[in-house]
């Protein structure tokens, strides 16, 4: 269902790490983020090293029935895969260090959100993942990232967020990962700043909004619409919101997982080539990115990045 939302501790965390490449870098616009396509400039990342399956989703689910499990060492590989396609665009690599016992810890998405006013620690809904807002604000902290609050209430997760435009949030519901109390929470600081807040309930087969809909410009959004209610649909088509069809199987090889890097660039995990081939007949450049062992745990590069800088939207 679709619809407007009325209004109404971890000691051993460690600094985030950046290579002497990304600190040589000119000063650019200050940290934040009013978009999901505005020029990328900074990246949340954290390193992979304790990966490992927990099933959550169809997807991983599926991949724990039939006794799978993530290569560490192909992994840790494909994470520096992506680092490299990151900076080879020109984009800050900001990289939150391994810790024991956070198996989805890689998943930066999840644990924090980039605001235009600083960053907001989220309040994930699987227990094991608490303990990664700490470790991530903690180091976000050190490295001089400003850092807004945290969300006290309810379950929120930030594959549940996509702020579609200035000024206009919209946050996935699903009950489990992200219920009605964390929106509710998180949306009120948006609205406390003049924002627009809309909700979109779903099913928690699917995890994340973000398996089902993401923007690859302020124009485009990648969306399996053989699943979004028609509802949503016809309102991102009056937001301006052009729809490229994903089917279920798509969506569930983590094709409608996608980030948008500006200048019509997006980068892939390339499961789904006919989708990367509609993207260049329609002008954008599909950067794939090998990220089959993260795939198999249910997430892709959408999931593994949290922007702290964009242009504005």
């Amino acid at each position: 269902m679709f619809m407007e939302t009325s209004p109404t501790r971890s000691s051993g965390a460690m600094a985030l790490t950046t290579p002497a490449r990304e600190r040589t870098l000119p000063q650019r616009r200050p940290f934040g983020v009013d978009s999901e396509y505005g020029l990328l400039q900074s990246v949340l990342v954290a390193d992979p090293r304790h990966l490992a399956l927990v099933p959550c989703n169809s997807v991983s689910n599926e991949a724990a029935r039939e006794g799978k499990a993530p290569c560490q060492e192909r992994a840790i590989r494909q994470h520096a895969g992506l680092v490299a396609a990151l900076r080879s665009e020109d984009v800050d690599v900001r990289v939150v260090p391994s810790d024991t016992g956070l198996p989805d810890l890689a998943f930066t998405r999840d644990t924090s959100l980039m605001t235009p006013w600083g960053l907001i620690g989220l309040r994930p809904g699987a227990a094991h993942r608490a303990r990664e807002v700490d470790v991530v604000l903690q180091s976000a902290r050190a490295a001089g990232v400003p850092v807004l609050g945290r969300i006290e209430q309810g379950r929120i997760e930030g594959g549940d967020i996509a702020i579609l435009r200035p000024g206009l949030v919209m946050i996935g519901i699903s009950g489990e990962r992200t219920d009605e109390a964390g929106a509710h929470a998180l949306g009120g600081i948006f609205r406390r700043k003049g924002w627009k807040v809309l909700t979109y309930r779903f099913d928690p087969h699917f995890l994340h909004l973000d398996t089902l809909l993401c923007l690859a410009d302020r124009e485009l959004a990648m969306a399996c619409t053989d699943v979004l209610d028609e509802t949503l649909l016809t309102t991102l088509g009056d937001f301006g919101i052009d729809l490229m069809p994903v089917s279920y199987k798509e969506a569930r090889r983590l094709g409608c997982n996608l980030l948008a890097l500006g200048d019509r660039r997006v980068l892939t995990a390339g499961t789904c080539s006919r989708l990367d081939a509609e993207l260049a007949v329609r002008g954008y450049r599909a950067i794939a990115v090998d990220l089959s062992e993260f795939t198999l745990c249910g997430g892709g590069v959408h999931c593994l990045t949290m922007p702290l800088r964009r242009a504005a939207g």
